[in-house]
């Protein structure tokens, strides 16, 4: 005699799911169960049907389910600043265009509806974990809990003032304060986030190396991004930023650099050898002229690796889909091979890795039973995904955001049929909108 249906608050049964552990797995006609937030069995849709009774159902006969991306570097206020100040060089458009309007406009209000505005974009392209780095990082974790989306936030330390804290003493109490506060929110992490080598003391890279070691945080820090910033970091300390790094203690699984564009052989490999991870940032590399990040190198080294899009004001989007294919573009030409990053590894990349680099894997990154329901259905049913050999294929390499047509974060939907749960576009249009002139004032006057 069969056993009776067990309970379960959604089943999503699926044409395809990808999983991403184990590597280059699709299932087809699959389904996912959940129950209080967490996935409970992945297994195929027929059995489904006998095994649970759920509350809901939902029924996706021509998507994909994957796990919810994970930006893994970003400043999601700053998408109050998009397109202010394109087609730049990096240090001219950080001192001449973003500090500025950073030291006159940057208060809890500004983080608050820039980091929401930012959230909305990044649900609509199935990102459901980004990991940020930006002042005020109070309003930045309530915008992201109000619009239902998981984050890491960012404990910014820099040696200069600004209107959140008064030195990196002053950021670092700040923040690690606003942890002790949150530390019971299931939807927020944190990082310890010195901003680069070139605004950041020894001194205080030697207190954030003590406090990662004692609290077991992440350090999230821009890292060999331009030539300038090495050339700079051998003549003010005699050393390459990463090696300044190492010899301060921060070199390790902890890790997370962000941009590694300019890394030679040896670099690579003590990045390797610690156990660290890079956040690669395909478009905002681009976009400043940063450089090439030699991903399939690092890759190979054995380096975790995840994508972010960085800020939408040196990137424009926050569309991780994006990244993805221009990572695994890039990758190709910059190694001469046509099989670097190919697309299981790029999804990988987004998802997996990310979640890794924050220390959160075994939470997140993966459609695997015991982890939080984050998941993002694709549709693969319009002409330009037509016909389909491979939909890992289609998602790195034909597929946009426009696709994402449902979003979960912990078994909650917070995107529904394309529409937002949580978040009243209207509003966020409103809010937008008073930003917008008060910072075209700013750059007229």
């Amino acid at each position: 005699m069969s056993s009776p249906p067990e309970a379960a608050d959604l089943v999503i049964d699926a044409r395809w799911v990808v999983p991403v552990e184990p590597d280059g797995v699709v299932l087809e006609d699959h389904s996912v169960a959940v129950r209080a937030g967490r996935i409970a069995a992945v297994l195929p849709t027929q059995q489904a049907a006998r095994a649970y009774a759920p509350a809901r159902r939902v029924t996706l006969n021509h998507h994909v389910l994957i796990p919810g991306l994970v930006n893994l570097h970003t400043h999601a206020a700053m998408s109050l600043m998009r397109g202010l100040a394109d087609d730049r060089p990096l240090m001219e458009w950080l001192k001449e265009h973003v500090w500025p309007v950073e030291l006159k406009h940057v208060s809890p209000d500004f983080v608050y509806d820039g980091t929401l505005l930012a959230c909305a974009e990044m649900l609509r392209g199935g990102t459901t974990f980004c990991n940020d780095m930006y002042f005020f990082p109070e309003a930045a974790a309530r915008a992201c809990l109000d619009s239902g989306m998981r984050a890491g936030i960012g404990l910014i330390a820099v040696e200069f003032p600004s209107a959140y804290a008064s030195d990196a003493e002053d950021y670092l109490a700040k923040g690690l304060a606003l942890r002790d506060r949150l530390g019971a929110e299931e939807r927020i992490s944190f990082c310890l986030a010195p901003h680069a080598p070139y605004t950041v003391s020894d001194r205080t890279f030697e207190r954030i190396a003590i406090l990662a070691e004692e609290l077991d945080l992440p350090v999230h820090i821009h890292l060999h991004e331009t030539a300038d910033e090495i050339r700079g970091s051998v003549e003010a300390h005699g050393k390459r930023p990463l090696e300044r790094l190492e010899a301060l203690g921060l070199v390790s699984p902890r890790l997370i650099g962000v941009h590694a564009i300019h890394l030679d052989p040896a670099e690579i490999a003590t990045l390797a050898r610690n156990g660290c991870s890079v956040a690669h940032c395909p478009s905002s590399n681009l976009k400043l002229a940063s450089g090439f990040a030699p991903v399939a190198a690092l890759l190979d080294a054995g380096v975790n690796v995840g994508i972010g899009t960085d800020g939408a004001a040196s990137n424009n989007r926050l569309d991780m889909f994006q990244e993805m294919r221009l990572a695994a573009l890039l990758a190709k030409a910059v190694a001469g091979r046509a099989e670097a990053l190919p697309a299981h590894v790029a999804l990988r990349c987004a998802t997996l890795g990310g979640a890794r680099a924050v220390g959160l894997e075994a939470r997140i990154g993966s459609i695997t039973p015991g982890k939080a329901a984050d998941l993002c259905a694709v549709a693969l049913g319009d002409p330009e995904t037509q016909p389909c050999y491979d939909p890992v294929s289609h998602l790195v390499y034909a597929c946009g955001r426009e696709h994402v047509a449902h979003v979960w974060v912990g078994g909650e939907a917070v995107l529904a049929d394309r529409a937002l749960v949580r978040v009243d576009p209207r509003v966020l249009e409103k809010r937008t909108g008073l930003w917008h002139n008060k910072l075209v004032t700013q750059k007229n006057g």
